[in-house]
């Protein structure tokens, strides 16, 4: 696009904004009789070359300012079709009003330029989902209220909901920017909505091959088994396409964690609910491989409390590697492993995931994109607190995953989930879909 929305909106505040300030709220009647443009304004009104003129009479007790002046010798000048007098009368007025004229120019020209700066995008997202357990592995807290026990229920979870999300980006200069994003959710069973929310906002300046973020970012390392969400503090990210290596050090907020996560954060009681943490992973190309390990260290009390941790323990220790294979455009081979050292039980999570065309790093951009893929997953719920599969922590199955697009900038996708729960190998089902729109 040639100009951005912002710039778009800008411009027509501004060019709107004046017309209807000087229009309306300072007629012509406000010009003080005794000023030497009184003369020349009468006869352009006269001569129709500024419009709006009312009832051809000047009231000389309000002034006019000066900036309400330059804006009436704006118009005039924007004229073309006007008489020889006409415009030696304009053209005395605008050698009155010329600083004023200037400043005027260039107040529009800098907002247009800072509005063009902001670039916005975002999207909505339709989601809807369908969990069944036939009994609940464990307490399961939300925001730690205990809604069922193990053996004595069938648990179910039904969401039907949406997401809107905006993600402005502003050039601070030619090395930095400014990026966020702001989500607002609502649940169609229950009507009801959230309040815009600033989820992430950091600073990201590039130098060479090296990029550096300092605020509430995401995670960026190991998103599919460990982490989908965000983090507070720096990192550093530098590299080549063959090898990127990125460092986080920061807090991680607990309650972003998956229900074993909130359970633990439940029975520790008022315990703080930020985790340090620290991170260094490497990812790149190979050939036909793309690949990625990496180590995560997160210390917090609340681990102390978390089914098969070990009393003693409050530390996160995990490593990870990822691999995948591409034998050729359309179908891929993929494997993730990663260990949680710190933990006792439920320490170990595995995928294998055999794909064909898009059904990795999907892109809407275009109509007609789409993929598949079927996965077995093991995910152990003391490895990563929020990895992306859908699948729940804590459980292992089979997956089955389609997505695809109709319309540009527009993609849907479909999973099915069957499988055990790790604690006490009850039966597991889900089912989920989304229809994202995105600008």
């Amino acid at each position: 696009m040639k100009k951005s929305i912002v710039s778009a909106l800008t411009t027509a505040l501004v060019v709107g904004a004046a017309s209807t300030t000087f229009a309306a709220a300072n007629p012509f009647s406000d010009v003080p009789s005794d000023h030497w443009a009184y003369d020349a304004v009468t006869t352009l009104a006269k001569d129709g070359v500024i419009e709006g003129y009312g009832d051809t009479t000047f009231k000389g007790n309000q002034n006019i300012t000066r900036y309400e002046m330059a804006q009436m010798v704006a118009k005039a000048m924007a004229k073309q079709d006007v008489s020889a007098g006409d415009k030696a009368l304009i053209e005395k007025l605008a050698a009155e009003f010329a600083d004023e004229l200037n400043n005027l120019g260039v107040r529009v020209a800098k907002l247009e330029k800072n509005a063009d700066k902001v670039k916005w995008g975002g999207m909505l997202r339709y989601d809807y989902g369908s969990v069944r357990y036939d009994k609940a592995p464990v307490d399961i807290w939300i925001n730690g209220v205990k809604t069922s026990q193990k053996g004595e229920v069938k648990t179910r979870d039904n969401s039907n909901g949406y997401t809107f999300r905006l993600t402005p980006t502003a050039e601070i200069n030619k090395n930095w920017k400014l990026k966020s994003r702001i989500d607002a959710y609502g649940d169609l069973t229950k009507d009801t909505t959230t309040d815009l929310a600033l989820k992430r906002i950091w600073a990201e300046g590039k130098y060479g091959n090296a990029t550096y973020r300092f605020g509430r970012m995401p995670v960026g390392i190991d998103m599919d088994i460990m982490f989908d969400t965000q983090f507070s503090g720096a990192q550093a990210e530098f590299g080549n396409k063959a090898l990127t290596t990125t460092i986080n050090a920061g807090r991680f907020n607990l309650k972003s964690g998956n229900q074993y996560y909130l359970y633990g954060l439940a029975q520790n009681g008022k315990a703080d609910d930020a985790a340090n943490y620290q991170a260094i992973g490497f990812k790149g190309w190979l050939g036909k491989l793309n690949y990625g390990t990496a180590y995560h260290h997160l210390n917090s009390n609340v681990f102390t409390k978390m089914i098969g941790y070990g009393a003693d323990n409050d530390d996160m220790n995990t490593w990870t590697a990822k691999g995948t294979y591409h034998f050729s455009k359309n179908i891929a081979l993929q494997g993730n492993y990663g260990h949680n050292f710190g933990a006792d039980d439920y320490n170990t999570s595995w995928s294998a995931v055999i794909g064909y065309k898009e059904f990795e790093n999907f892109d809407a951009t275009n109509a007609g994109q789409w993929g598949f893929s079927v996965a077995y997953r093991n995910i152990g719920q003391n490895v990563g607190p929020t990895p992306t599969y859908t699948s729940d922590a804590g459980t292992k199955g089979w997956a089955l995953s389609l997505l695809g697009n109709i319309m540009p900038h527009t993609y849907t996708w479909l999973q099915y989930a069957q499988g055990k729960t790790l604690i006490g190998n009850e039966n597991y089902k889900e089912l989920f879909g989304r229809v994202e729109w995105q600008f």
